[in-house]
């Protein structure tokens, strides 16, 4: 495997990390939702909870978009 397949495959594989992300993100949001709607006193609660949440799923994504333009 030469240089350039190598970081093709890299830049794949950085790619389905940023598609895990956002899957993760959704599945995060509609819980916090499906929470709410069931339980609207501790909304507020689990809004601030929920956007740190998406947050730190978001760096994931970040990390991912960084590595894939420095390869």
């Amino acid at each position: 495997m030469d240089v350039e397949s190598a970081t093709i495959l890299a830049k794949g594989v950085a790619t389905l990390s940023m598609f895990g992300t956002s899957i993760g993100q959704g599945y995060l949001i509609g819980k916090a939702l499906e929470g709410m709607s069931r339980n609207p006193s501790v909304a507020g609660m689990l809004f601030a909870r929920m956007i740190i949440g998406a947050a730190i799923a978001e760096s994931a994504a970040i990390y991912a978009l960084i590595v894939f333009f420095l390869l």
